[in-house]
């Protein structure tokens, strides 16, 4: 490909074949987390860290209801939380029933975003609030980096969810052999 060079440091193959080689062991990586979390994180303990979490993110919500500029942004955070705390009471009420661990990447896909989206939320609230004490551009960064990420983030997670509610145990009724 590169003549006589090979692989050299002058050229980003190397980089790129080694990153390339990690990356079923990243795979590998997010799925054992995701089982982890959604089988000892989540329904083991029967919800309680989940709704400790869910009562933060309504408070932020509350406080996205008063802003003009980020009520938007809130109401979409408000509908990706109802997404995930039903998808998360159906798992702790009916693992077997859910295909939970079946699921359990896009379920910690979903997860991600909405905290991501509610503390993308929750620091361009507070940037606001302190809006006298900082950078003009730094508050408008806060601001439109949460409402980007509402517009075009957040939406995705009714789509990881939906295998969850249309057809849970597929992926578990797949014969081993077809592999």
């Amino acid at each position: 490909m590169h003549g006589g060079y090979g692989y050299t440091r002058d050229f980003h193959v190397e980089q790129l074949y080694r990153d390339n080689r990690l990356n079923p062991i990243h795979e590998g990586t997010t799925g054992i987390q995701a089982i982890d979390f959604v089988g000892r994180k989540l329904i083991r303990d029967k919800g309680e860290a989940l709704a400790s979490l869910l009562a933060r993110i309504d408070g932020t919500l509350a406080r996205a209801a008063a802003s003009a500029a980020l009520a938007e942004a809130g109401r979409v955070l408000k509908m990706a939380r109802g997404a995930v705390a039903e998808v998360a009471q159906a798992l702790v009420a009916d693992p077997a029933g859910t295909g939970a661990l079946d699921n359990a990447t896009a379920v910690l896909c979903a997860f991600g975003h909405l905290v991501a989206g509610w503390l993308w939320l929750d620091q361009a609230l507070a940037a606001e609030a302190a809006r006298d004490h900082l950078p003009a551009s730094f508050v408008e960064g806060k601001v439109e980096t949460a409402r980007y990420f509402a517009a075009y983030e957040l939406p995705k997670i009714p789509g990881w969810l939906s295998p969850l509610r249309a057809a849970p145990h597929l992926l578990g009724e797949v014969r081993a052999e077809l592999f």
